[in-house]
């Protein structure tokens, strides 16, 4: 396993588009964050808002890059045709796509740590001047308020999951427009289909289902029980959709060929 991780970790290192997919992960999530933070405000009276939830906010817009960069750790070798020449020299494929997920895991949580720092600085800065402060009842964000500090660890290994399972299924489509598509269609539209629904059980079926509404549960600080699903259950729901996909990667790439 040592020659595997230490394979990928040097394809991941000296591909063109790592480094900036990373940054595009901070600087995405963080500026997004500072911007939802800008534009909301809590007057004299109190607000019923969830500033924590309102700093990571940004994490939807990061979650792209993120993707994409594990997309692009699978299809790359694919579209070339190097593939090939990893699997002939480590043949033990699964071994290969464990390596390729530990050294993904790696990358998204050092750089999800540091934009999730950064959405949390920005909203202790920016939401105290639009009202969210301790006589309004919303302290500034701090990490080292429990709730807070659970929401901003939650979102670090919600977006792991996230790459997760854009690697996984990326390995069982192989085509880099494919697997973003499928990816971005599970992110951003499957989300919506809860909404556009009129009988309110499957509104919560199906919201309970959505690796993201669910994953994104993880965010929250207030009102739990009003959610569908409890914010480490529901990042337990995209835990699920990781390893499902990683599972069907895993049997497709035992008994498949190595083209596109």
């Amino acid at each position: 396993m040592r020659r595997e991780l230490r394979a990928e970790w040097t394809k991941a290192r000296t591909a063109p588009g790592t480094a900036w997919l990373l940054s595009a992960v901070v600087v995405l999530t963080a500026a997004a964050s500072a911007a939802v933070a800008a534009t909301v405000s809590c007057p004299a009276g109190g607000c019923d808002q969830d500033a924590p939830r309102l700093g990571l906010a940004g994490i939807q817009a990061g979650q792209a890059a993120v993707a994409i960069m594990a997309v692009f750790a699978v299809t790359g070798e694919y579209g070339s045709g190097m593939i090939a020449t990893t699997f002939a020299a480590m043949p033990r494929r699964g071994r290969v796509l464990a390596a390729k997920a530990a050294v993904l895991t790696g990358l998204t949580l050092a750089a999800g740590t540091v934009a999730v720092l950064a959405s949390v600085l920005a909203a202790r800065l920016i939401l105290p001047g639009n009202g969210f402060t301790a006589a309004n009842g919303h302290p500034p964000p701090s990490l080292a308020d429990g709730p807070t500090l659970g929401a901003a660890a939650g979102t670090v290994l919600y977006l792991a999951l996230i790459a997760l399972f854009s690697l996984g299924a990326a390995t069982a489509l192989r085509d880099s427009a494919t697997a973003a598509g499928v990816v971005c269609g599970v992110l951003y539209v499957l989300p919506l289909i809860p909404h556009m629904l009129a009988d309110p059980g499957w509104r919560r079926l199906l919201w309970q289902a959505t690796p993201a509404n669910a994953g994104l549960a993880i965010q929250t600080t207030t009102h739990l029980d009003d959610l569908p699903l409890g914010p480490w259950e529901g990042l337990g729901v995209t835990a699920a959709w990781a390893a499902a996909a990683l599972l069907g990667a895993w049997l497709l790439v035992r008994t498949r060929g190595v083209r596109a």
